[in-house]
């Protein structure tokens, strides 16, 4: 199992940059690029919050479970 961050998709909807992203949520760009590109092992749920408030979206428009199965 995994879970898929569409932080791009949202972004693409939203027109908006990584850089205006990271300046709204408060973090850098680096983090975004992080969690836009699935490799976070974490986030913290007030960074996801300051997310989706950016965004105007919920948690479960950028976060998607995904099976892997075979």
């Amino acid at each position: 199992m995994a879970i898929r961050v569409n932080i791009d998709v949202m972004l693409a909807k939203r027109k908006m940059s990584v850089t205006e992203l990271a300046h709204h949520v408060g973090i850098t760009m680096a983090n975004i690029s992080i969690l836009k590109n699935g490799k976070a092992k974490a986030v913290k749920f007030s960074t996801l919050e300051k997310i989706c408030e950016a965004l105007e979206c919920q948690p479960g428009d950028i976060l998607e479970y995904v099976s892997e199965s075979k």
